[in-house]
């Protein structure tokens, strides 16, 4: 029924509820999935992880630049990273969706296909939410997961410890190179466009990366500059990285073009969900982890290059 209606005001929240139930997968430990006041899902370790985000349009998207599809993988991709970042597994999520009733049952029910899309290769399922009317398209995810038996406990930000190495998992700058494409109306590098659109985070190897022994992790959201001081201040440490270190191979040719400094998008761009994290020095890395510093005795700044500070540059919601 709910494809047969143009818009959210002609199919009804029910009727939209109904839809996306539909289209929704009831992965395992699902007991009670969508339909009821609340949903059961079993949790064999007894305790749970449970991380939430928000996404606007016009703030975190823009339906002309991006598909309902990719809006849906992308906002899925975030609470999925916090989880992995912890060393956990996703198994559930909770949406919540705000959206002007002229809006098209087909665009949220494509936004459903993604979210379940990005939530599959986890072996997550969507089990509730809410749905409302709303003057913007607004998307709040809750995500409920749990740390795997191969790790003895959540990773925090604040276990890093003087002379752990600091590497990076995945890449970081293509979602800040595609955002500048974009608002440029430029054509190029359609890759770094899609990793903007659509980010890829390396879920198992941030779990991976937590069974080698990691005293801290962070999901890179904000911009990696800024997540490693979020580690440097939980932790009480300075953390000195090495600019050298970064692949930006990928990123040379559009900072060319733009001419911007491919260093500046690794630093500051946020939303590619990579990750970041610590291990002792001893401790021998996942061989896709890229060493890129050292945690030093904490000293005027958090995050350094070669002893001087670097500015923890990245995205604040409230900042001026």
């Amino acid at each position: 029924m709910a494809r047969a209606m143009s818009t959210l005001g002609e199919v009804g929240e029910f009727g939209l509820i109904a839809a996306i139930a539909l289209a929704t997968r009831a992965g395992s430990g699902v007991e009670i999935g969508i339909g009821d006041d609340a949903a059961l899902i079993v949790l064999p370790s007894g305790k749970a992880l449970i991380t939430t985000d928000m996404a606007i349009e016009g703030v975190h998207f823009r339906t002309d630049w991006s598909s309902a599809y990719e809006i849906g993988r992308k906002c899925a991709a975030a609470n999925l990273a916090d989880i992995a970042a912890m060393g956990g597994q996703t198994r559930a999520l909770v949406v919540a969706f705000a959206a002007p009733a002229s809006l098209s049952t087909e665009w949220a029910l494509q936004l459903t296909q993604g979210i379940n899309d990005e939530c599959e290769g986890e072996g997550a399922s969507v089990v509730g939410g809410d749905t409302v009317r709303g003057d913007a398209i607004t998307i709040s995810i809750t995500a409920i997961g749990e740390v795997n038996d191969s790790v003895e406990k959540p990773i925090t930000r604040g276990g890093a410890q003087v002379g752990d190495i600091v590497y990076l998992l995945g890449q970081t700058g293509a979602s800040a190179a595609g955002l500048e494409i974009l608002t440029r109306g430029m054509s190029s590098a359609p890759g770094l466009v899609a990793l903007h659109k659509v980010p890829k985070p390396p879920y198992e190897l941030a779990r991976e990366f937590a069974t080698f022994g990691a005293t801290s992790m962070c999901d890179v959201s904000d911009g990696l500059a800024v997540d490693l001081a979020h580690i440097a201040d939980a932790s009480g440490v300075t953390i000195d990285i090495k600019l050298d270190a970064f692949d930006i191979s990928d990123l040379q040719a559009a900072a060319e073009e733009l001419e911007m400094d491919p260093i500046e998008w690794v630093l500051s761009g946020g939303e590619d969900h990579a990750f970041v994290g610590t291990l002792p020095a001893e401790q021998s890395p996942p061989p896709a982890a890229r060493a890129i510093g050292v945690v030093c005795v904490r000293g005027d700044s958090a995050v350094t290059s070669a002893g001087v500070a670097l500015r923890s540059h990245g995205h604040d919601h409230f900042s001026a």
